[in-house]
């Protein structure tokens, strides 16, 4: 994160305070930290069944940003520390999110790996995924494609998540360097629904591509356990064959295949600029 170019002012962890890694000072707690700096957001490389702590711990101490990376946090646990966050007006990214990042200015967690500059690119499409995995897949083929990125956020597959596809389509509609928007959905929950019903309100009106696999899913007879703990269908509510039907009625394009999403979001860029030069004249 650092070499990427993210100022990380400090680290903490119990019982280390008073060591520093490459300069950076690590403290024993959030409190003594925030003591001595300024900090608008926390990522906690931290196991799942310790993650509940960590959060609140930034929660109470008024850090507004929390990227929880651990995939699995219990349940209760990850109710709480939104509930929390809910009250503190402090927003939670994941469980289970892989990092975002914003190309050539920083990046949080471990997006892109060692090789961010490899994937991501300077340029105008927000991309959110609730796969941290195929979020930077895609990436990387529109990066190929000569087609940059704004912002990438890995919002998390877990069953319960902070931030959804709305509250991010809501900072992408607000973020000027974004003319539109890739989403990555999976089976299960209703985040992809929820989307849907925000872009049919006006709540988004730039152009979205998405992809949501996994239909055949719906096929089988017994349905089987794959993916994240958030790809679980339950009398119909997260079916693929749904999401993407509300999508597409809500104006979205939508690929079925994954070489689709290139030509696709070249697309979208096209008609948007087509739209802004026809406001300009």
């Amino acid at each position: 994160m650092v070499n990427y170019g993210t100022r990380i002012v400090a680290g903490v962890s119990l019982g280390h305070g008073g060591e520093d890694i490459d300069g950076i000072p690590v403290y024993g707690s959030v409190a003594a930290a925030l003591r001595e700096h300024e900090i608008d957001l926390s990522v906690l490389f931290i196991p799942a069944r310790f993650s509940r702590d960590a959060a609140l711990e930034a929660i109470d101490g008024g850090i507004p940003v929390v990227n929880v990376v651990a995939e699995g946090v219990p349940h209760h646990d990850a109710c709480e520390i939104i509930a929390r966050a809910g009250k503190a007006g402090v927003m939670i990214v994941g469980p289970n999110s892989q990092g975002m990042l914003s190309p050539g200015k920083a990046k949080v967690g471990g997006t892109g790996g060692e090789v961010p500059d490899l994937i991501f690119r300077p340029g105008p499409v927000g991309v959110v995924s609730r796969s941290g995995g195929m979020g930077a897949e895609i990436s990387l083929a529109l990066t190929r494609a000569g087609i940059g990125q704004s912002t990438y956020i890995a919002i998390g597959g877990d069953l319960i998540i902070g931030t959804t596809f709305v509250e991010i389509l809501a900072l992408f509609e607000a973020d000027p360097e974004t003319k539109c928007v890739m989403m990555f959905g999976e089976p299960g929950t209703a985040r992809e629904e929820e989307a849907a019903e925000f872009i049919v309100s006006g709540g988004f009106t730039k152009p979205v591509v998405a992809m949501i696999p996994g239909e055949f899913l719906e096929s089988l007879e017994t349905p089987a356990p794959t993916s994240h703990t958030g790809a679980l269908i339950e009398r119909g509510v997260g079916a693929p064959s749904a999401k993407k039907r509300l999508l597409r009625e809500a104006g979205a394009r939508v690929a079925e295949r994954f070489s689709e999403i290139v030509p696709l979001v070249r697309e979208a860029l096209e008609d948007r600029e087509a739209l802004e030069n026809s406001a300009a004249g």
